[in-house]
């Protein structure tokens, strides 16, 4: 296992350890794919070589290049099934947060 694996399973007992929630869970692996995202348009647009380098050596592109990386075949598949769920978890716990601010 490499060190973003480790940190990212880290991370993730620490939410569901103080947090409690589903929600909580949902909430952390959208904000990390979103972060890991932003870094990855960073990293390709900005221009800057050592920034570049820095991000590409230590930061992955996304959760989904971190499954890819360390599974294969049908573990891949029911992974990124999984990931899929909670995206679309994460994408009505937003439009339903949407809907009541608008009142």
């Amino acid at each position: 296992m490499s060190i973003d694996v480790i940190v990212l399973l880290i991370l993730l007992i620490a939410v569901v350890f103080f947090f409690r929630r589903f929600s909580s869970v949902v909430y952390f692996i959208a904000i990390v794919d979103i972060l890991l995202r932003i870094l990855t348009f960073v990293k390709n647009n900005l221009g800057l070589p050592d920034v570049k380098a820095l991000i590409d050596h230590y930061v992955p592109e996304s959760l989904p290049s971190i499954f890819a990386r360390y599974t294969n075949g049908s573990v891949y598949t029911i992974i990124m099934w999984g990931y899929v769920i909670i995206f679309s978890i994460f994408l009505f716990y937003t439009i339903k947060t949407f809907w009541y601010k608008r009142k």
